[in-house]
């Protein structure tokens, strides 16, 4: 990867964060009931909910760039198919921490609101990895689920302790959107067409 690619994935990585940012946060203050009193309000609004948006895509960049190296280190010490296992069993228990053992635990009290992003977040990785399959070949699987579910899991963290619903739709919704773009890209990055 070159310096020119890298900043083609960081610029465009930061409008796919600040336009998921823009839209959930819309969606958010459309269904609850906030009144602006004048046209700085709804500017100084706009301009939060990009910042946000911008700052979680840093966020995802820094969580894919350390998948890249985890990913290369761990193919490196691993052969192929043990390390496939062993994303895969990291993609299922961080799925289910987020699901259940919070719960068990008693470290969240959210319970249906972990259950439902746990399944959304898997259908989610299920279809990027689908798209990732079909745009290169079937090796890209386990990886491209790996990170969708164990590395997203881990950078939502903070955002999950907060035990708010629509903090987590806000943060989360462009967390996953960067994160399925940046793995979606990869490969066109890596290798530009002709």
């Amino acid at each position: 990867m070159n310096l020119k690619n890298w900043l083609y994935l960081f610029w465009t990585t930061l409008a796919v964060g600040a336009a998921g940012s823009l839209i959930v946060g819309l969606l958010i203050q459309w269904t609850d009931t906030m009144q602006y009193k004048g046209i700085t309000d709804v500017l100084v609004n706009i301009g939060i909910l990009l910042g946000v948006g911008v700052m979680v895509s840093v966020y995802s960049q820094m969580g894919f760039f350390a998948y890249l190296m985890v990913n290369y280190m761990g193919s490196g010490i691993f052969s192929r198919r043990v390390w496939q296992y062993i994303q895969l069993v990291f993609a299922v228990l961080a799925l289910l921490e987020l699901m259940f053992f919070r719960s068990f635990m008693g470290v969240g009290e959210r319970g249906n609101s972990d259950l439902i992003l746990g399944v959304v977040l898997l259908f989610i990785g299920l279809g990027t990895a689908y798209y990732k399959v079909r745009m290169t070949n079937a090796t890209a699987w386990i990886p491209t689920l790996f990170f969708m579910l164990a590395f997203t899991i881990v950078e939502m963290v903070g955002v999950l302790q907060i035990n708010v619903n629509q903090a987590t739709a806000w943060i989360v919704a462009p967390l996953i959107a960067c994160n399925a773009y940046q793995i979606l890209i990869l490969h066109r990055v890596l290798k530009p067409g002709k």
